[in-house]
């Protein structure tokens, strides 16, 4: 092991360690009032039963919780916590919690004081999962690993600026916005893992050509249907075309999988000729549309299941409430269905195109060394 690695090693740890310190003592930096609880009593215990004869146990609790900041930092504060056994929309806490509360205005004749419980502050948990994701990327991924954490770092923060642009210059196309992020994103995230070479420019150009195509089609087939049988419910309340926002995250949505897709075809192919320069090309195009054919069902699939995922508590809730079948799928899934076969359709595109761009860089990189 190398100084260089040692030193590294040294960094992450570091980091780790003050990281979890700063989390656990960062009360100060917030705004509003965080407390966290020492004692908790059950005061009461009520059976309920809904219009459609759902049983629930309604709980009331007593807490008692430590201020940790603003100038009634030190001080106790009594709270009241309802909370169902199905913990649909609450809470049960424990002693240890930290919450955000905001004081009761009027605490006349009330002994100490008083609150109302908000929120729970859960960024010492994000904080936890984000170093499992960091050290899995670095052991698994090593060099490559912390590059892709810095790629995906650089991509979350013109991510946030490009949307920044988009709220505070309403007269600036999203979608205009959306396409030199998409372009950005795709440099940045194949260079920095794979290194400025022919196989990295094989996968971005199939990559960018596979998400303006799915673009494309995916306006072409909005504009001749006329969004017949999507339910923009979920985008009305952003006050900006709906429509436009839609195409743009579908647009956004599709590029992990279509990089994906075009990196494994460039990756593959280079390596078969690297294996064997004198490979023909009909051997390459014959292997080159196994490998495709391998990955497209995997990843139409994961397309599928990562959209559809989160409308799962929804669709119980509907489900449970004897709701129609149809007109549940139709207004919980119609968009993330969309996104999927939007995704598909670029995932399967990038295919052909990820293996004849590559094989061009083939042929170009064979006559440079014959």
């Amino acid at each position: 092991m190398t100084f260089k690695h040692i030193l590294f090693y040294a960094l992450i740890l570091f980091s780790f360690v003050a990281s979890l310190v700063f989390v656990h003592n960062n009360y100060s930096y917030y705004e509003r009032p965080i407390v966290e609880v020492t004692k908790v009593d059950l005061e009461s215990k009520n059976k309920i039963i809904d219009l459609w004869n759902n049983e629930d146990f309604q709980f009331t609790q007593s807490l008692i919780a430590e201020v940790k900041n603003g100038k009634e930092k030190g001080e106790n504060v009594h709270l009241e916590n309802d909370y169902s056994l199905s913990k649909g929309y609450d809470h049960e806490f424990q002693v240890g919690d930290e919450l955000f509360i905001t004081f009761d205005a009027d605490m006349e004749g009330n002994e100490g004081l008083t609150g109302t419980i908000l929120d729970v502050k859960r960024d010492k948990y994000l904080l936890i999962v984000s170093w499992i994701f960091i050290f899995i990327l670095l052991i698994v991924g090593k060099k490559q690993g912390l590059f892709s954490i810095v790629s995906l770092v650089i991509n979350a923060l013109l991510l946030s600026y490009a949307l920044d642009i988009y709220v505070n210059n309403a007269e600036i196309s999203l979608l205009l916005i959306c396409s030199i992020s998409v372009i950005l994103f795709t440099v940045i995230s194949l260079v920095l893992v794979n290194g400025w070479n022919e196989k990295t420019h094989a996968a971005i150009i199939a990559t960018l050509l596979g998400v303006f195509i799915t673009l494309f089609i995916s306006y072409l087939a909005l504009r001749v249907t006329s969004g017949e049988g999507l339910r923009y419910e979920e985008l009305q309340f952003i006050t900006r075309p709906y429509e436009v926002v839609f195409l743009a995250g579908l647009f956004l949505g599709s590029l992990g999988a279509v990089m994906d897709v075009a990196i494994t075809m460039s990756s593959s192919i280079f390596g078969l000729y690297e294996k064997n320069n004198n490979i023909s090309i009909k051997a390459i195009i014959k292997s080159g549309m196994e490998i495709g054919k391998d990955i497209m069902g995997t990843m139409t699939n994961i397309l599928l299941f990562a959209y559809v995922s989160g409308s799962i508590p929804i669709l119980m809730l509907y489900f449970k409430n004897a709701y129609p079948f149809g007109e549940t799928l139709t207004m919980n899934l119609s968009l993330e269905l969309a996104r999927a076969l939007a995704g598909g359709i670029g995932v399967v595109l990038t295919i052909p195109l990820g293996l004849y761009t590559t094989i061009f860089f083939v042929k170009r990189k064979r006559a440079k060394s014959s």
